[in-house]
């Protein structure tokens, strides 16, 4: 494969906890159809427990155990090894390396403007004392996505500024020690509506703390209790009272997982979803009724991943054996990387044949 040119993709997870509904709308589908529309030469997923680390160092048995739960959810949702190799970044030294050295080309200043960094500061109360690893974790993912040349990293738009400040790296790096770098794109994702789901609860962000995530891991059961008990329009207090669509999270859950085909089989008094929202908007339908057709939809998505999963927890060996292949495959990329690196940068002392033979000859003239 000619790395220069070949159509490299990098994304992941940091593993702080199992897979929910909302990584599976947002990102973990669409890293599946990419893997299997057969455009990329080369797909990484990537396990950030390393960036984990940077915000639960004191709680690493978490990052730990979720590296597995994680793997598991990939492998369920149809993440083909044989195809994508799944990678551990803390296993990779080289990615600290890189990181070692883009650090001389970014400003204190500039780290502090990146929007993404600054959500994520106050969202974690470090504004009075941030952990630097968090602080230089631009510069870290600046290292993992060009460490594998990726040329496309589908993400959120929240990540837009981490992947130009990567672009900036490139840059800096190409004008200063020659073309060494391949400079990567965004891919956002094209579904609007499922951008991000809400919590059950209605709050804007999934989060286990809240315990208002639906796992991809939970049993039939639990994925019933959880959507019957989902915050809905709380105008909505008789079936008779016309209900809000927007910002409902019955409703947000079924522009992200519902097709017209599902009305045939579990609702068929409607042909869409359109028909459904013009019905709750109008007044005369009821919040049980919506989420009753919601649970079947949801039921019908999450079951085959549910069946998987359970399989492939048979064998826990299995997965640390595809995970190591996967590591493997991506360590040797890295080390390709780090190579041209340090020959750009003139550091590859020991490799560099010409340049001992030449002070040789100064020398010993």
């Amino acid at each position: 494969m000619d790395t220069d040119m070949a159509k490299i993709i990098l994304t992941g997870d940091r593993p702080t906890g199992r897979l929910h509904v909302g990584h599976y709308v947002g990102s973990l589908k669409r890293r599946v159809e990419l893997q299997n529309s057969g455009e990329y030469d080369k797909i990484f997923i990537m396990i950030a427990d390393a960036q984990a680390l940077t915000d639960n160092a004191d709680n690493p048995e978490k990052v730990r155990q979720n590296i597995i739960e994680v793997a598991l959810d990939y492998l369920a949702c149809g993440i083909d090894p044989d195809q994508t190799d799944i990678l551990i970044q803390s296993q990779i030294p080289e990615l600290c390396e890189l990181s070692f050295y883009y650090m001389n080309l970014v400003t204190v200043s500039r780290l502090q403007r990146n929007p993404t960094v600054k959500t994520e500061i106050q969202m974690r109360n470090f504004e009075t004392s941030i952990p630097v690893g968090f602080f230089t974790y631009p510069i870290s993912q600046a290292a993992d996505i060009t460490a594998f040349r990726a040329t496309t990293v589908p993400a959120g738009e929240d990540q837009m500024p981490m992947v130009e400040q990567t672009r900036e790296i490139v840059h800096r790096f190409n004008y200063i020690y020659g073309d060494t770098l391949v400079e990567p794109n965004i891919l956002l994702p094209d579904n609007k509506a499922c951008l991000r789901l809400p919590g059950t609860d209605g709050k804007a962000k999934m989060s286990k703390s809240l315990g208002n995530c639906i796992y991809l891991s939970d049993s039939a059961d639990e994925v019933r209790t959880k959507i019957m008990s989902m915050f809905t329009d709380p105008t909505h207090l008789r079936v008779e009272d016309p209900g809000h669509v927007e910002d409902n999270p019955v409703f947000i859950y079924l522009d992200a997982f519902c097709r017209d085909e599902h009305f045939t089989r579990f609702l068929p008094d409607y042909s869409c979803l359109d028909e459904l929202k013009a019905h709750y908007m109008r007044g005369g339908l009821g919040d049980v009724k919506v989420k009753r057709f919601l649970n079947n939809v949801m039921q019908e998505e999450l079951e085959p991943i549910r069946t998987r999963r359970k399989e492939l927890e048979k064998d826990i060996p299995a997965i640390y054996e595809i995970l190591k292949k996967g590591t493997a495959a991506a360590k040797e990329m890295a080390a390709g990387t780090l190579a041209d690196v340090k020959r750009s940068m003139k550091i590859n002392y020991f490799d560099d044949t010409a340049w001992i033979d030449e002070q040789s000859r100064k020398y010993s003239e």
